[in-house]
Formats: C-alpha cells, structure tokens, sequence
C-alpha cells in the first residue's frame, strides 16, 4: 500500500480501491440480505480485518453493475477510523490480506489513500463497457460461455455500427432505461462502437459519463435488431426520441457484459467534478 497524502473526510482516512469480478454468481453489486453480492463479499473480508461497521466502511462504487454482470475494472472507496487502521497491526499489506479471504471470483488489485477530493462515483467523469456476442460466424468456445451472448444466427456489424451513431451525445435515453424514482434518465454517449475481433466475435463497446439502469443490455438489444435486418438505423433514433420505456427491444442476456474501464480528472479536478456530478442533468447542457 503506497503512502500519498490521504484524504480525510469527518475524520476519517478515505481509500480508493480498484478490484474485479466475474459476475456470473453474485446477484450483482448492492449487498441485499439472503442472497451472494460482490460488495457483500468486501465488506465481510474488510469487517474481518477492520471490525464492524454501522455504515459499510462509507462504501460507494463507481457503477453498480446488475447481477451476472462483470467488471474487469471497478473503482471503489470506503472510509476509515483510525481505529480501524490500527488493526492492520504491523501488516499493512491490505490488497493481500483480502485477496486471501475473498474467493477468487473477486480480486482487489490496489487499496491506496485517495488524493484529496475523490468520490469513486461522483469524481468519476466516464465509464466504459464492452458486450461479447457469438453469432453463427464465430466458434462457440466452452471456455467463454459465461462472458458471451451466444445467438444461432448472423448479424451484420457494419449496420449495427452505423445504427449504433444515432445514439451518441447528450440525450433522454428513457426508451432505454428501467426507471427508478427520482432519478434521472439523461446520459451524455460520448462513443458507441460495434466491431468483429479476431476471434471473429461481435464487440460493442460504449463510454459515456454514466450510464441508468439496464441501459447497456437495452441498446445492445436495439442493435441485435438491426444487426439481424429486423430495424434500421431510424428505427434507433425514433426509439430514442421517443423517450418512454417501451419493450420493442430484448433486454439482452447480462453474461456478455464487463465493465472495463472508469476514468477520473486529474487530481486537482476531482472534488469540483463530484459537486458537478452531484446536480440534477437536464438537456439545456447541450
């Protein structure tokens, strides 16, 4: 564990942890009572070494992903007492501890003191996934069946690419979001792409600043429609502009999904872009 200047908030010492997950067996992120949840899981090892806790560590996440849903990197923090430090004892080896109480589903690759400012979820300025499809022009790999949709049929790539544009900047995406109260459903596509890789496997992978609920699996679903010639391009922008949940697209399955990437301002940005992050969107930014 490095030793920067730590952040401290009411007191307490705030870390950043970076980690991942194969989500296939975890009931997504948020810990829910009687059931397995990736933060459920941290949160048992870090009560381990740090004792009990009223408020889960202060615990918030950079995106909560959905159960079966994979993250090759996510971003954490948890805030903690100098109390709590101390149980380290002489061992302030943190990320081995854990990995060593965590099953191997979950590893943590850094637990450092966050700079000044650092809000996992509101300093975070984008996320980036990527979703996996096998049509039938690509080789079904026992080995990959948990981290890819896999469909009996082709799909064009080039028409789910150009389909996939009508989508991009500051938008409602309400047509392709499960809304939850209070919560808003405008989201800034800074970029959409819908490749064949060389294992001859379908990739879309999408950035934006955030992204709502079951978004990713909506508009990969839109775009299975248009790879499969069943919608057109202006098909999407309709949906889109019609900014209103309705089903005319298969939320796909969630195994194909990783979360692959959150990117942060510098340093000097990161308490400024949580307070920005904080306020309610509206389309009037554009």
């Amino acid at each position: 564990m490095s030793q920067p200047v730590s952040h401290q908030v009411d007191g307490l010492t705030r870390f950043r942890v970076d980690f991942a997950y194969d989500g296939t067996d975890f009931t997504g992120w948020a810990k829910q009572p009687g059931h397995r949840t990736v933060q459920g899981e941290l949160l048992a090892a870090m009560t381990t070494i740090f004792g009990e806790t009223s408020n889960d560590f202060g615990m918030r996440v950079a995106g909560r992903t959905d159960a079966g849903v994979h993250a090759a990197n996510q971003v954490a923090h948890v805030d903690l007492s100098d109390a709590q430090l101390k149980r380290l004892g002489r061992s302030n080896n943190i990320v081995a501890r854990l990995n060593t109480m965590l099953s191997e589903e979950i590893r943590i690759h850094a637990f450092d003191p966050a700079p000044s400012g650092f809000d996992a979820r509101f300093s975070a300025i984008f996320r980036r996934y990527r979703y996996q499809i096998s049509d039938n022009f690509a080789p079904k790999d026992p080995q990959q069946m948990r981290y890819v949709l896999n469909l009996t049929y082709a799909l064009d790539p080039v028409a789910m690419h150009e389909a996939a544009q009508q989508l991009l900047g500051l938008n409602d995406f309400a047509s392709f979001c499960k809304s939850r109260e209070g919560a808003t459903t405008i989201r800034d596509l800074k970029r959409i792409r819908v490749k064949r890789n060389s294992q001859n496997m379908i990739e879309i992978e999408l950035k934006a600043d955030a992204f709502c609920h079951n978004m990713v699996r909506s508009i990969v679903g839109a775009l299975i429609a248009v790879g499969a010639g069943k919608a057109t391009k202006d098909d999407l922008r309709r949906t889109l502009e019609r900014a209103k949940r309705i089903e005319t697209y298969k939320v796909v399955e969630p195994k194909g999904l990783t979360l692959i990437e959150i990117g942060y301002p510098p340093e000097s940005k990161l308490g400024w872009q949580a307070e920005r992050s904080r306020a309610r969107r509206t389309l009037d930014e554009a």
